[in-house]
């Protein structure tokens, strides 16, 4: 019998659902041969390999991960089959630009179901996702576990992928404590996701593979909370669909991918920041929704800020300090830290681009429309280094740090620094305890 002639392939991604939709659909599959993964978004991640213990028996020498813009060359150079596309928070037009690449250079394109991608839990499984990346998805999440625990259920929130280190150590990562971020020399980018869970008292995984994840966070908790990345669909199958959108962003909902996806599997759509939309894009938000789902429950809701020290903002020249994706890849133009310069009444926000040193100068060069804002980013320790240098450049009064996690634990500032925070703040009834109370009947009765 003649050998079976395998599909050569090229997984692109950005570190995370590439990563996963290898494990889940190509690992150990002799039909396929995955010869290289595409790296983008990210940092620093191309140049690395998926490394032999995790790609299986098939990949005894690993997966070698090249840099996006190389793809042509890579399909040429390979005799590629096929393409497949693997990351979140682009649109449509970028997809399909890819896709063109590709195409031109003799690979099929494809896209996986998101559905057969996600993996099925022996527990409850909540769903936290968003249409794009800063829409308010991680004050959902602690939101949710909070209430989860106060009905007395131990959970554990599973984190979209974030594996920027060394892989086949990242494999499976427990998080229940602030010593357990600096022992797993987490990047500021994995803190802000992770401390904010620990600090509440949920346990947090994250990881490479996300079976194994599943394997052992079943064991200590009653309820799966799946923390959703960028707009990135689900690596579970979900029993409750959360999805939280943003009126900010109108259109995005729709344009961009798999943003459509994460609506059309929802139960219950958020509209978040309806304190900062006009009323007109929360009505065309919520048309939006239900020309693609009819059937999920609306529900709106604001992130209402508060600051530590806000005497140190008002009439002060400060610098502004919000999360690096959401600057980034995200595309917002503001987050809670301009919101808190304007509430406080900051005199100027700082410029920090003529102060930028480094790696965060690379980084303004690759994102130009981030403006006067300064985007926390942290990828690696030389960024961290910058992102001290440039702070400490900036000549203004107050640092207002808008991220997730306390950076001056991380950086060491020379001016005074408050930090914002913030939680969701439903709007209306029912509240999203009402709904999780009505999810966890459904489960007694089933």
């Amino acid at each position: 019998m003649a050998e079976l002639k395998r599909i050569k392939t090229i997984i692109v991604g950005a570190a995370g659902r590439d990563f996963h939709n290898f494990n889940v659909i190509y690992r150990d599959n002799e039909t396929y041969d995955v010869l290289a993964f595409t790296a983008t978004q990210i940092p620093n991640i191309a140049g690395r390999k998926y490394p032999a213990t995790l790609a299986g028996r098939l990949y005894p020498n690993g997966i070698p991960i090249f840099e996006e813009k190389d793809l042509e060359e890579l399909i040429q150079k390979h005799q590629i089959e096929e393409v497949v596309f693997s990351y979140s928070d682009v649109t449509y037009r970028h997809v399909m630009s890819l896709g063109s690449r590709a195409s031109k250079a003799g690979a099929h394109f494809k896209l996986l179901s998101a559905s057969r991608t996600m993996i099925k839990s022996t527990k409850p499984v909540i769903s936290v996702c968003a249409v794009r990346t800063g829409s308010g998805k991680s004050q959902t999440c602690r939101k949710v576990a909070r209430l989860m625990q106060n009905m007395g259920f131990k959970v554990a929130a599973i984190r979209h992928p974030m594996p920027y280190g060394d892989l086949e150590a990242q494999k499976v990562q427990r998080f229940g404590s602030i010593e357990d971020l600096q022992k797993n020399r987490c990047t500021i980018e994995e803190m802000e996701e992770y401390e904010p869970h620990i600090v509440n008292g949920t346990i947090i995984y994250a990881g490479v593979d996300y079976k194994a994840i599943l394997d052992q966070a079943e064991k200590e908790a009653d309820v799966i909370l799946w923390d959703g990345g960028n707009n990135d669909t689900p690596f579970y199958t979900p029993d409750l669909s959360i999805v939280v959108a943003d009126p900010l962003r109108l259109g995005n909902e729709l344009s961009y991918y798999p943003s459509e996806t994460n609506l059309r599997m929802a139960d219950l759509v958020i509209i978040n920041k309806v304190d900062s939309a006009d009323a007109q894009s929360v009505i065309t938000l919520r048309e939006n929704i239900r020309k693609v789902n009819k059937k999920a429950h609306i529900m709106e809701a604001a992130s209402p800020i508060s600051v530590d020290q806000s005497e140190l903002i008002t009439g002060k020249r400060v610098l502004v300090i919000e999360d690096g994706p959401t600057l980034t890849h995200g595309e917002m133009k503001f987050g809670a830290g301009t919101v808190a310069a304007r509430k406080f009444g900051a005199s100027e926000i700082i410029d920090p681009r003529p102060y930028c040193t480094g790696e965060i100068r690379k980084t303004f060069e690759s994102y130009p429309g981030i403006g006067i804002l300064l985007p926390a980013m942290g990828y690696s320790d030389k960024q961290v280094k910058d992102l001290e240098e440039t702070i400490n450049k900036v000549p203004c009064d107050t640092v207002i740090i808008g991220t997730p996690i306390n950076l001056k634990r991380i950086v060491k500032m020379n001016k005074p620094a408050v930090r914002v925070s913030y939680e969701l703040e439903e709007i209306g009834s029912p509240d999203l305890a009402a709904i999780l109370r009505d999810f966890v009947s459904s489960l007694k009765k089933s």
